[in-house]
């Protein structure tokens, strides 16, 4: 479903024949496309802008389950039959002729919507966790958590690694926060955050205080608290270096 975050009104609803993982804007002021994934293992682009209502052939306004507007919105799959297991993640890229997925197949692929094929392609060492573009950054990176690796990519250039980093424990979310050349790990057998410095692969802070896996990890907007989030039902914010952040000395 798609809501108006104003005025909590459904404009939307989008019908897919299993669960739907993964959803994706482009990074536009006002976007009328919008990408999804999930265990269909389709790339699917909706055409928001030519939505029809249902009503206007019904004399109800709402959906079967009362949940929202029934529209009928035009869609196309991108590379069909290409994933081999359920899409996990689908990022707009910063060059918005770039679409990015992760799959349970273990590859990352960047598809060229002109050509509606892979651009590029790079198969990872696990199952992928997080999947965080990072374009508020000067130089925009792609953070991916697989296996007991984090993998850092060009957020412009497709397919091109900037750096793999293998750690001694399974990570299931990764942040990186460029400027400071550090980032964050959490893992789903394990109930700590830890702190790693991105130059030198060391661990430099160890954080306490989940009763669960870790899913989860952002920084805030400004750099200076980052966000977990975990199976415990809690997400915890933690201050990022050593400045006062607030009530935070």
């Amino acid at each position: 479903m798609i809501w108006d975050t104003h005025t909590g009104e459904c404009l939307h609803t989008l019908t897919h024949a299993h669960i739907v993982r993964a959803v994706a804007f482009p990074s536009q002021p006002r976007p009328q496309l919008v990408a999804t994934g999930g265990f269909e293992k389709k790339l699917r682009i909706f055409d928001l802008s030519s939505s029809t209502s249902a009503s206007s052939t019904s004399s109800s306004p709402t959906s079967p389950n009362g949940a929202g507007p029934s529209t009928s919105t035009p869609s196309y799959e991108i590379g069909p039959g290409v994933h081999g297991g359920p899409i996990k993640s689908v990022i707009w890229s910063t060059d918005l002729n770039i679409l990015i997925t992760a799959a349970d197949d273990k590859i990352v692929r960047w598809w060229d919507l002109r050509a509606r094929s892979p651009a590029a392609t790079y198969e990872l060492e696990g199952f992928p966790g997080t999947c965080e573009l990072d374009s508020l950054s000067s130089k925009p990176s792609l953070s991916i958590a697989a296996g007991k690796s984090a993998y850092f990519f060009s957020g412009t250039q497709p397919g091109q690694l900037l750096k793999k980093i293998t750690t001694p424990k399974d990570i299931s979310a990764v942040a990186l926060h460029a400027e400071q050349r550090k980032f964050i790990t959490g893992g789903a057998g394990d109930t700590w955050v830890r702190v790693y410095d991105f130059d030198s692969e060391s661990e430099l802070e160890v954080q306490k205080g989940h009763h669960g896996p870790i899913w989860t990890i952002s920084f805030s907007p400004d750099g200076k608290l980052y966000a977990t989030g975990s199976e415990d039902g809690t997400v915890k914010l933690w201050k990022f270096g050593s400045d006062p952040y607030g009530l935070w000395r």
